[in-house]
C-alpha cells in the first residue's frame, strides 16, 4: 500500500516513491493531487508512460473539481518530453528553470507554492545518470517552495536502479526522513540520517565545500546521525579552510562527532537538547 504521508509533504521535500502496479500509481496521483490542492500550491503532474491527455481522462474524474482547478491554472499535466529534455537529450536546466517559472506563476496566482508528481520511468535507458540528476536538484527544495514525489515503478526498475534512487532521496517510505533548509551562510537539518539516505545528504554538504567563507551547519534538529554520515561532515570540513565550518548541535550529534574526532576539523557549539 502506498504511505499517505509521502503523498502530503510539506514543501521542501523530496520523496522518492516506488510503488506496484497502475492501481497503485494511480491511487498515488488522486491522493497527491487531492493533497496539494488542498494545501492550496500549483500542482504539476510530470507523465511519461501515460501521455498527458491519458491522465486527465482518468484523473479527473478522482478528483472534485478538477476542470475548475485546471482551468484557473492550479492543476497542470505536462508531458516529461517537455520539461526534461531538449532534442531528446536531458537538459537539467531546463528543468530548473520551468520549476521557477512554475513558482514564479504560483506566486501571481497567490499559491503557497508548487507539488510536482514525477513520473520517473524518463529514466529507464540510464538510471545511474538519473541518479545523478536526483541528487543534483535536492539543492532545489533548500528554499522550500517545492515538493516533489518521483514514482518508480518496481516492474520497470531492477531492484539497484530503485535502491540507487531511494539512497539520493532525503524522503523514502520506510527509511529515514531528512528535511533540510538552506540558509545564508549555512544550512538547517531536521529528521534522520543514515545509510538508507547518506548520499542525499552528501549531495547537500557538496554545495557548502564550493562556498569560501564560514559556513553554519545547524543540526540542533537531528534526532539521529549514524557515524558514517558524520563523517561526511568530517570529510567536508576538511576540504574547506580549517575552522570555518561550524556544526550546532544537540548532545547525541555531539557525541556522535567526538566518537569520530570530527571536532578536530569542525567547530562543535552545544546547544540544549529540546
Amino acid at each position: 500500500m502506498v504511505q499517505g504521508s509521502v503523498l502530503d509533504p510539506d514543501l521542501g521535500d523530496h520523496v522518492c516513491l516506488p510503488f506496484d502496479g497502475e492501481r497503485e500509481r494511480m491511487a498515488a496521483t488522486r491522493a497527491f493531487t487531492l493533497n496539494g490542492l488542498r494545501r492550496r500550491t500549483r500542482v504539476i503532474i510530470i507523465t511519461h508512460s501515460d501521455s498527458p491527455e491519458r491522465t486527465r481522462t482518468w484523473l479527473a474524474p478522482l478528483v472534485p473539481g478538477f476542470a475548475d482547478a485546471e482551468s484557473a491554472g492550479q492543476v497542470e499535466i505536462l508531458a516529461c518530453a517537455d520539461t526534461h529534455f531538449t532534442d531528446g537529450c536531458l537538459d537539467p536546466e531546463r528543468v530548473r528553470c520551468g520549476l521557477a517559472s512554475a513558482h514564479a506563476r504560483a506566486r501571481r496566482h497567490g499559491q503557497h507554492g508548487v507539488y510536482a508528481l514525477i513520473d520517473a520511468s524518463w529514466g529507464l535507458r540510464d538510471a545511474p545518470a538519473q541518479a545523478a540528476f536526483e541528487a543534483a536538484v535536492n539543492e532545489l527544495f533548500g528554499e522550500r517552495w517545492l515538493a516533489a514525489v518521483c514514482q518508480y515503478d518496481r516492474a520497470l526498475f531492477p531492484r539497484e536502479a530503485i535502491d540507487r534512487a531511494t539512497s539520493v532521496h532525503p524522503i523514502t517510505p520506510e527509511q529515514a526522513l531528512l528535511r533540510f533548509a538552506t540558509e545564508p551562510g549555512g544550512l538547517r537539518l531536521w529528521g534522520d540520517i543514515d545509510l538508507t539516505n547518506r548520499p542525499a545528504f552528501a549531495s547537500l554538504l557538496a554545495r557548502l565545500e564550493r562556498d569560501p567563507a564560514e559556513v553554519v551547519i545547524d543540526a540542533s534538529g537531528l534526532d539521529f546521525i549514524d557515524a558514517g554520515s558524520a563523517q561526511l561532515l568530517t570529510v567536508t570540513a576538511m576540504a574547506r579552510p580549517r575552522g570555518s565550518t561550524v556544526v550546532m548541535c544537540g548532545e547525541s550529534t555531539a557525541r556522535v562527532l567526538r566518537l569520530i574526532r570530527a571536532d578536530e576539523f569542525v567547530t562543535v557549539r552545544r546547544v540544549a537538547d529540546g
